[in-house]
């Protein structure tokens, strides 16, 4: 392998085959071939002098391609689909005259971008089904095991294992939803000429109108698709890109949150991510176990989030109709956004399918906190012995607060239980205080919360994808 000449991390290490391969130059040019061949089929069978013989030499060829004619042309002429069309009539003497008729260069180019990132977005959508499915399996199994909540990172009332983990389903939820949106949106270009007015087909098809619309319509037909965009300039609006790109961060976004609430639980050593046998946690500490998986999946993530600037900016600057200064741009920002979000979701498959969790670090957490919970409880049952409801609040106030300095300052154990037993305002025995503390009666609705959402809710939402198998993903690196 050459190591003087810089390749991207997001194809040498991150993203998977099959998505670097929808951005790979073989899979555009076979798309245009795919294109040229749907054009002159749309052409021949509106009536233009376009025989059978020619088509059929089109798809004799579009696989084999020859790119050294097309290399060697496009020193010459300095254009990337010329050459290509001059390459593809090399092999086709026949049909030489009749590819690309009446087409710009955008035909091939604009369409093949339409076409790449619904296929990718299917790669997307693919692996977020699986992902959602991996995490549905977690929040099952741990829809009961209570655990301390946080609010500001600070503890609040217990929750469950399970029902935390139905916050991060619902945010893929939400971006399945918008994956699901744009793909049932997605349109070709189609064929609109040179400033979106179809000018050199109306003159093909001497001035009638319908064949110049029904053109548009075989070729979304023949490439698969229901529609093309009804106007346009020289291109398609680049507002699709910014609407794919905001899908794709909104997935980065959801990722993000995820791998912030990893490393967190990592650090009290509730919960941890997969850590192989051999893997090296520091070069000098050897005892640590890094959150590595879920520090790369923020990394990536933040790299997609601000990616998505890149296409908001590209179609707020495009002049009238077409400028130039969206090319280069699209050429790094799409793809990348995309295999940066393939490398991200590969990671979230691999850390919800190996999610280790301690429940008795989780358990002694929580119980070193729920007398604080337990205390309105404490407070109410008081009350109902006679007790003055106010007086008992200052009470267990100060009770509270000499607790917290016991734990804070002094490094001990929490010692609120034994001070309200000891206090004859409550009238309660240290053993019947004790006997208030099972973690389980202070997590509410959030083991039938969980059941419900994975039942109702996510069954709905993945009922589209029963035939699709569930992915894992292997992280070597």
């Amino acid at each position: 392998m050459k190591k003087d000449t810089y390749e991207s991390p997001l194809s040498s290490r991150y993203a998977d085959k099959e998505m670097k391969y929808i951005f790979s130059p073989d899979k555009k040019f076979r798309t245009w071939r795919k294109l040229w061949i749907a054009l002159a089929e749309a052409e021949h069978e509106l009536g233009l002098d376009i025989t059978q013989e020619q088509i059929d030499e089109l798809k004799a060829n579009a696989e084999d391609i020859n790119y050294e004619v097309a290399e060697e042309r496009e020193k010459l002429v300095r254009h990337d689909v010329m050459s290509h069309v001059y390459a593809y009539g090399v092999q086709c003497p026949k049909a030489k005259g009749i590819i690309h008729l009446g087409a710009t260069s955008c035909y091939v180019g604009d369409n093949t971008d339409v076409i790449i990132m619904t296929e990718a977005l299917k790669i997307v959508e693919k692996k977020l089904v699986s992902t959602i499915r991996l995490l549905s399996d977690f929040a099952e199994k741990y829809k009961g095991l209570p655990t301390l909540a946080f609010t500001h990172f600070q503890p609040a009332q217990p929750t469950t294992v399970g029902k935390r983990a139905t916050l991060w389903i619902q945010d893929l939820l939400m971006d399945l939803e918008d994956v699901r949106y744009v793909l049932g949106s997605m349109k070709l270009l189609g064929c609109k000429g040179t400033t979106g007015t179809q000018a050199s087909f109306l003159e093909l098809f001497d001035g009638d109108h319908e064949k110049c619309k029904k053109l548009d319509r075989l070729i979304a037909e023949k490439m698969g698709y229901t529609d093309c965009f009804a106007v346009s300039g020289q291109t398609y609006s680049r507002k699709l890109d910014s609407r794919v790109l905001n899908v794709l961060a909104g997935i980065a976004q959801s990722a993000s949150k995820f791998s912030n609430d990893i490393r967190l639980l990592q650090h009290l050593k509730e919960v941890e991510e997969p850590f192989e046998k051999n893997q090296i946690g520091s070069s000098a500490m050897a005892y640590k176990r890094n959150p590595m998986r879920s520090e790369r999946m923020a990394s990536l993530a933040r790299y997609v989030m601000a990616d998505v600037l890149n296409p908001y900016i590209t179609a707020a600057t495009q002049w009238f109709e077409r400028t130039l200064d969206d090319s280069a741009n699209k050429r790094l920002s799409i793809p990348e956004a995309f295999l940066a979000v393939d490398a991200i979701l590969n990671l979230y498959m691999n850390v919800s399918n190996g999610l280790v969790v301690y429940d008795k670090v989780i358990t002694a957490h929580l119980k070193r906190e729920l007398p604080f919970m337990a205390t309105e409880n404490i407070m109410m049952d008081a009350v109902k012995r006679g007790g003055d409801r106010q007086e008992l609040h200052e009470k267990i106030r100060e009770h509270s607060m000499a607790a917290s300095q016991v734990i804070k300052r002094d490094g001990g154990e929490n010692d609120l239980l034994e001070r309200i037993a000891g206090d004859p305002a409550f009238g309660v025995t240290l053993e019947e205080l004790e006997a208030l503390l099972l973690p389980e009666k202070y997590v509410g609705r959030a083991p039938k919360q969980t059941e419900d959402f994975l039942n109702e809710t996510v069954a709905a939402a993945l009922a589209p994808y029963e035939a699709m198998e569930t992915e894992t993903a292997e992280i070597n690196i």
